[in-house]
């Protein structure tokens, strides 16, 4: 499997990561990936940057060699309605941007209301990445999930950290392997991210790529083998 993309990942200036910007694009480049993302945790996250931090992305080049770096935020989802902790107005200024529910930032409810908020979450045009929907901690209903992915053109997640042996989210397995099911099922489109909070981690999707062969996922849906999908999901490319 040919793996050119790594769309999630963290510096130091997230607070409780240990690499810094350069870092981490330099790991990358010697990855040999085509298109690398660092996306720091928004504010709501404790100990994480301030707005003023991502509206200054514009100062920052996208090209290191040959590779694309693209900046965004991981968003936190606050609510069951949707909301994020940064506003439009910067929002369509980043590359790209993840959506994820984090323990500090959201108060789980029964099913319906968890994926009720992830629902909402997409329907906002800025938002292109459902990150580590795979929390046990957070039932949802992947069904609608995955079917509210391919109404609103966003991209669902196989977070390489969550795999991980001792990972604090538990053991996904199982529910990613209905995810990817139903992905098949409904054509939607996944990516493999590592969720990197330190270089060395960088573009390893060991574990996630696992649960992929596992599941017989088609890489015509898997958007790590094909960067030229993220014109049609990312606004980095939306922009030009």
């Amino acid at each position: 499997m040919v793996d050119k993309i790594d769309l999630h990942t963290h510096t130091i200036a997230s607070g409780h990561a240990y690499s810094t910007r350069s870092e981490m694009i330099t790991a990358a480049a010697n990855k040999g990936l085509e298109v690398y993302a660092i996306t720091e945790h928004a504010p709501a996250m404790p100990g994480s940057c301030h707005s003023m931090y991502f509206m200054n992305y514009r100062a920052l080049p996208r090209k290191q060699g040959n590779m694309t770096v693209l900046y965004g935020a991981e968003l936190n989802i606050l609510d069951f309605e949707g909301h994020v902790d940064l506003p439009e107005s910067i929002l369509k200024e980043m590359d790209l941007n993840l959506a994820s529910i984090h323990t500090p930032c959201f108060t789980a409810g029964n099913r319906e209301e968890n994926t009720r908020a992830y629902i909402n979450v997409m329907k906002n045009p800025y938002v292109n990445i459902i990150a580590h929907p795979d929390d046990a901690r957070f039932q949802i209903n992947y069904e609608e999930l995955v079917k509210a992915a391919k109404e609103y053109r966003v991209i669902l997640e196989v977070n390489n950290a969550s795999l991980s042996p001792g990972s604090f989210r538990g053991d996904p397995r199982e529910a990613y392997a209905e995810m990817l099911s139903l992905c098949i099922k409904y054509q939607v489109p996944v990516v493999m991210d590592s969720d990197a909070h330190i270089d060395t981690a960088v573009g390893n999707h060991e574990y996630a790529q696992k649960v992929l062969e596992k599941a017989e996922f088609p890489e015509k849906l898997l958007v790590n083998t094909h960067p030229e999908m993220l014109e049609h999901y990312i606004n980095f490319y939306q922009k030009k």
